[in-house]
C-alpha cells in the first residue's frame, strides 16, 4: 500500500475540487495513483471532471509569430516567472518563434538553428542560462499553414506583443478577405484560449482518452441498477457528449453560448460569399502536462539559515 501523504491528498483536491476525505478515500482506493484517483472520483459523482489547469505548473513563455498564410507557436520554460519578465528571455523567445517560422517546428533542427548574434540557438540557451541563472527548455513548437487565406494568432494574458501564457493560432483556408478572416479568426482563437478543445473534429480525438471517458461512463451508469441494454446507451451518450464537447467544430461558440463553432465558420463565408474551412489550430498553455514540485520557501530559508521552522 502506497504511504497517502497530505501533498498528495492536496493535489488531488485542487485538481478534483472534490472534499478532503473524499480525495483521501480515493487515493486509498487506487493505492495513491492520482491519475486512477480523479478517475475515481469522477466516477462517484464526487468531482465533474478534472481541472484541466492543474497540471500547468511550469513558468516562461508561449510565443507566436505569423507571416500571411502560416505562423508558428513556440515554449520555452523556466523555472520561474520573473525569468518570463527578464528582457534577455523575451528577446530569445521572440528570436526563436521568429526562426521556427521561416525553418520550422521540429525542435531539435531549431535547437541547431544560427542566431542572428551566433551561435545556435542551444548555445544561446546554454549562455542564457549561465547568465540568468535559471534552468531553461525549449519545450516545444508548432507551425500551422494554409494554401490561401489566412492564419490569425493570439495570446492571452500577453506579458509582451506576441508573448504570453497561452499562444493560438487559427489556420483559415479561404478566398474571403483578411478583413473577413481576421475578425472571425481572433474571435475563434479567444473562443480556442477559454474552451480548451482537445482536437478539430470528433474523430481527432485521442482513442485513449474516449476509452478512459468510456470507462468512467461505464462504472457511473453500472451504479444506477438499470438493466444492461439501458446502461450501454447511457454509457454511449456519455462517451458522445464528451466528444461533443470536446472537438472544437461540435462546441458552441463561447460568445454566445448557443451556437456550435461550424456553424459560426459556415454563416460567416455564407455572409462573405465564399467558403470558409477552418483547416487547423494550435493551442499553447504555458507548461502544460508539466509536473512542477513544489517547495516550502519559508522552510528552504529557514535550512538556508539554520533555523528550524
Amino acid at each position: 500500500m502506497a504511504e497517502i501523504t497530505a501533498a498528495s491528498v492536496k493535489e488531488l483536491r485542487d485538481r478534483s475540487g472534490a472534499g478532503m476525505m473524499d480525495c483521501k478515500k480515493a487515493l486509498n482506493e487506487t493505492n495513491g495513483d492520482m491519475e486512477a484517483a480523479t478517475d475515481w472520483l469522477r466516477a462517484k459523482g464526487l468531482a465533474s471532471a478534472a481541472k484541466k489547469s492543474s497540471r500547468t505548473a511550469a513558468e516562461g513563455l508561449v510565443g507566436v509569430a505569423v507571416a500571411g498564410t502560416k505562423g508558428v507557436a513556440v515554449e520555452v520554460n523556466s523555472q520561474t516567472d520573473f525569468v518570463a519578465k527578464n528582457d534577455i528571455f523575451q528577446n530569445f523567445v521572440r528570436e526563436v518563434t521568429a526562426i521556427a517560422l521561416e525553418k520550422g517546428d521540429d525542435v531539435e533542427a531549431l535547437k541547431a538553428a544560427p542566431m542572428a548574434a551566433g551561435g545556435s540557438i542551444d548555445d544561446v540557451l546554454t549562455a542564457n542560462i549561465a547568465t540568468i541563472g535559471e534552468n531553461q527548455v525549449l519545450r516545444r513548437a508548432r507551425k500551422v499553414e494554409v494554401g490561401k487565406g489566412a492564419v490569425i494568432p493570439y495570446v492571452h494574458n500577453a506579458a509582451a506583443p506576441g508573448l504570453g501564457k497561452i499562444g493560438v493560432l487559427v489556420a483559415l483556408e479561404s478566398d474571403a478577405g483578411v478583413d473577413v478572416l481576421e475578425p472571425l479568426g481572433k474571435q475563434i482563437a479567444m473562443h480556442i484560449a477559454a474552451a480548451f478543445p482537445l482536437a478539430l473534429d470528433d474523430t481527432g480525438l485521442d482513442q485513449e482518452v474516449l476509452e478512459r471517458e468510456r470507462a468512467i461512463a461505464t462504472e457511473k451508469a453500472a451504479e444506477s441498477g438499470k438493466p444492461a441494454d439501458i446502461i450501454a446507451k447511457m454509457v454511449e451518450g456519455a462517451v458522445k457528449k464528451f466528444a461533443k464537447e470536446n472537438a472544437l467544430l461540435s462546441q458552441l461558440f463561447v460568445m454566445d453560448g448557443k451556437t456550435p463553432v461550424a456553424d459560426v465558420i459556415a454563416k460567416a463565408g455564407k455572409d462573405a460569399g465564399a467558403t470558409i474551412v477552418l483547416k487547423d489550430y494550435v493551442r499553447f498553455q504555458l507548461g502544460e502536462g508539466i509536473e512542477k514540485e513544489e517547495s516550502d520557501f519559508a522552510a528552504e530559508v529557514a535550512a538556508t539559515a539554520g533555523l528550524t521552522k
